[in-house]
């Protein structure tokens, strides 16, 4: 089997204490503990910031790593110039940064890129200049459903399966009722999922969908309790998800329904945002091993965070992405000829020849391969909100849909299977 079916119930509540990540010793390229010297190599990342969110901690996690490798050797002695734009979360803004990193500047390649708006506006242009984007925050189907881009972090479809599937296993749902977006590459694309999900479990699902400029949670909870759900999945960014649980809260509808969500209610702040009222009822899948698991690469992120970011920078989820998706760039540039390090044709070959990197940060193996589509990472945990954090209760499983049937197959070809 590709990922080991580790299912199981933690023996105690674990909290969000990050303070015996920071005495990991760090570990970073080469190793060598001498800066590197050499002619820069350029690399891109691309996040979103402003309303309704800030995504920089992907790149933020990613800067931080390059800035290790650049003080312990570089890439065989030639340092990362890491270049970052803000789109703001505006369309033109994201193609005028694409612009001038792919098409004005000799970059080999994006890392860490996170954002609902660029990938969307920019797949075809990274796919016309031949790079490959190494990507750790992506929200919508471009990201994962065009050949130029491959993301560490899962998205909302696959967080949405991973979240459903659990309620269906263990806590008896027959009918989910997915709160989405009414964004076509976000909220219907994620949800239609979970509708092919339950139907393929002998279940049902109905899509409910928000205007995300101008959000109706109580209009939407309405349509979701006259659909007949008994779970309600909120398959929304924290902000919104928190006003819907609000006024679900004051229409006391919590024991009316089971309670599911997405990666981004996986988040430090959360379980006292909720309070009382919902710990214990709120179960979310998160996308990487959550910041209680504390292996040795989680603990590296915060290391290199500690030393080589800022003391600002997010510990989140899309920040362990970023941190994967610069180390896993980083040890394919290493395997590299030198001499071809320059070459956006060639770096882009040693990107899509990724195969089988692992880490504790990700339940399955890392890989790219030469294919229309990227979602290397469709595997993960289950989270239940209590008071003070979050507690484990479904440790590393894969996600069992109809829409990861190519995934699979490409990663039996690949051997990883």
């Amino acid at each position: 089997m590709r990922f080991a079916k580790r299912i199981g119930v933690a023996s105690a509540i674990l909290t969000l204490s990050l303070g015996t990540q920071a005495m990991a010793e760090v570990s970073c390229g080469m190793n060598t503990g001498q800066a590197a010297t050499g002619a820069p190599i350029l690399v891109g990342g691309i996040y979103g910031n402003a309303a309704p969110g800030d995504w920089s901690s992907s790149t933020d996690s990613a800067a931080a790593y390059f800035a290790c490798v650049n003080a312990n050797g570089g890439i065989n002695g030639r340092p990362v110039d890491y270049r970052v734009e803000n789109d703001q979360w505006n369309p033109e803004a994201a193609a005028q940064a694409a612009a001038r990193l792919v098409n004005d500047t000799p970059t080999v390649a994006m890392v860490g890129n996170g954002s609902f708006i660029e990938m969307a506006v920019n797949a075809n242009t990274y796919e016309a200049a031949g790079i490959m984007v190494m990507a750790s925050a992506c929200a919508i189907s471009e990201c994962f459903e065009t050949p130029n881009i491959v993301s560490t972090n899962q998205g909302p479809l696959s967080s949405n399966l991973g979240a459903a599937q659990y309620a269906v296993e263990e806590l008896g749902t027959r009918h989910v009722a997915c709160i989405g977006l009414n964004i076509p590459n976000n909220g219907i694309w994620s949800c239609q999922a979970v509708q092919d999900f339950m139907r393929a479990r002998g279940g049902e699902a109905t899509a409910v969908l928000i205007n995300p400029g101008a959000p109706d949670v109580n209009s939407a909870l309405l349509e979701a309790m006259a659909s007949g759900a008994d779970t309600i999945l909120i398959n929304q960014p924290a902000g919104i998800a928190l006003a819907i649980l609000s006024a679900a809260e004051e229409q006391d509808l919590r024991d009316q329904f089971n309670w599911i969500a997405p990666t981004p209610l996986y988040d430090q702040s959360v379980p006292a945002a909720v309070g009382a009222y919902w710990w214990g009822h709120i179960y979310v899948n998160a996308e990487l091993a959550p910041l209680e698991v504390n292996g040795p690469d989680a603990q590296n992120w915060i290391a290199v965070l500690d030393q080589y970011g800022r003391a600002d920078d997010p510990r989140d989820s899309f920040g362990q992405a970023g941190y994967l998706s610069a180390r896993f760039f980083t040890e394919a540039m290493l395997a590299m000829d030198p001499a071809q390090l320059d070459d956006r044709a060639a770096v882009g070959a040693a990107i899509r020849g990724i195969t089988g990197y692992t880490s504790d940060l990700m339940c399955g193996p890392y890989y790219v391969g030469d294919a229309d589509f990227h979602m290397p990472n469709h595997a993960g945990y289950m989270v239940k909100v209590v008071e003070g954090g979050f507690e484990i209760v479904r440790e590393c499983y894969e996600y069992d849909s109809p829409y990861f049937e190519p995934h699979i197959a490409l990663e039996t070809q690949l051997g990883l299977r």
